[in-house]
């Protein structure tokens, strides 16, 4: 390596800021997101228009991940979170008072767009971490967006007033623009800069480029891209499949998805990191992949909702692990002014997955059989179980220790 790592820059102590920003920020997605489809029925839409809604903020955050990447590369990781996070909270206002469906779908656009910065969490989770303990603090990171995703729901249950129309689902959507100022606020007076942005890459875009070519990074983008697709697809029809299958409500999916939440977030806290410190990123992944593909279709055969959470145990276990270990391998494995592009590459190739994923799923449920969705997400998990063992196989052929101040792709002067 050419060049100094340099000195990751305020510890722990921002760390944990950050980790409570995004908590904040999740918990009031985590409101939204459960009372979307409800608030969307009160425009007198059709069900496919209710899943147009959730597609657009996908696409948005398709186009937003990337773009945040690069700026945060270029102007530094705090601006970017202030910029977007107000975004975030600045929809959710306006679409407690959205007139029609019309509005409402162009605000979760936008709102996927801003919501694009997890590529910039990411990147300054990186920059302020030494590289030997990167994985495990981004597995903190996971473990901020689980606990988010768990609490926010509940509070959202507490606040929606039912039996009003569109106006009952007002509070919930004023309390989530509020957690998106106290985030706003949090980044403004609590969180450093972590970037140095004064560093001015040449012939910037050709050496994006050639690092996305590079044998490692290349090929866990493109697990990125197979594994999101095929686990989204599972999230997709979940729902349906476990109401054909176990005649389960909301009640029950929404009971199951507060478990799954504490779990992975435990998961990403605690397990991810003591695996990864044992047998590396490339390992993890490749046997997170695996335990995730063959539970996945393992609960085609559960006689019974109680051994379909039991199964689901083992899914989580395995997916969980492998987010913090593909975006530890892309961090480790560029220069630093890369991280926010390469990881904003990564997150644009996870919505771009979970765009495509949903629609086979809906295809497969529809026109082959119920099961259908879960065999093909399961079976999606192998070939990028593949790809990651490759990896793991390239970096103890070549020498390479990502968890090092060493780098696979060394830094150009």
């Amino acid at each position: 390596m050419s060049d100094k790592q340099t000195t990751p820059i305020g510890g722990k102590g921002a760390l944990i800021v950050l980790l409570l920003v995004v908590f904040i920020n999740i918990a009031g997605f985590g409101i939204v997101i459960p009372l979307l489809p409800f608030y969307a029925e009160s425009f007198g839409i059709s069900a496919w228009q209710v899943t147009i809604l959730f597609s657009a903020y996908s696409v948005g955050q398709f186009l937003g991940e990337p773009l945040w990447g690069r700026i945060s590369d270029r102007i530094g990781r705090k601006p970017v979170l202030m910029g977007t996070m107000a975004a975030i909270g600045l929809s959710y206002l306006l679409l407690a008072y959205a007139p029609d469906y019309n509005t409402a779908l162009v605000l979760r656009f936008v709102a996927g767009i801003a919501g694009g910065n997890i590529s910039t969490t990411q990147a300054y989770v990186a920059d302020i971490t030494p590289p030997e303990k990167r994985t495990e603090r981004l597995g903190l990171l996971g473990a901020a967006f689980g606990l988010g995703f768990m609490v926010g729901p509940a509070i959202g249950g507490l606040l929606v007033v039912e039996g009003i129309g569109a106006a009952g689902y007002r509070p919930p959507l004023l309390c989530a623009a509020i957690l998106g100022v106290l985030s706003v606020l949090g980044i403004i007076f609590f969180l450093k800069e972590s970037h140095d942005h004064s560093r001015r890459a040449a012939r910037q875009q050709a050496r994006l480029m050639e690092a996305m070519r590079h044998p490692i990074i290349g090929q866990v983008l493109l697990t990125t891209l197979i594994a999101t697709g095929a686990f989204s697809a599972m999230e997709a029809i979940y729902a349906l499949w476990t109401a054909a299958r176990f005649d389960w409500g909301p009640h029950e999916v929404g009971l199951t998805f507060t478990f799954i939440g504490a779990l992975s977030a435990l998961n990403q806290a605690v397990i991810a990191g003591w695996i990864v410190r044992r047998i590396g990123e490339a390992a993890a992944l490749t046997a997170g992949l695996l335990l995730g593909g063959i539970s996945l279709i393992a609960q085609v055969w559960a006689p019974d909702g109680m051994w379909l959470v039991g199964i689901t145990v083992f899914t989580v276990i395995g997916i969980s692990i492998t987010q913090p270990a593909i975006s530890g391998l892309i961090s480790l494995a560029s220069a630093p002014e890369q991280q926010g592009a390469l990881l904003g590459v990564n997150g644009a190739l996870g919505a771009f997955a979970r765009i495509i994923g949903p629609i086979i799923a809906g295809a497969l449920f529809s026109g082959v059989s119920v099961d259908a969705p879960y065999i093909f997400a399961g079976a999606g998990m192998l070939p990028a179980a593949w790809l990651a063992w490759r990896v793991h196989h390239r970096i103890r052929q070549g020498g390479h220790h990502l968890a090092s101040t060493e780098q696979v792709i060394p830094k150009q002067s």
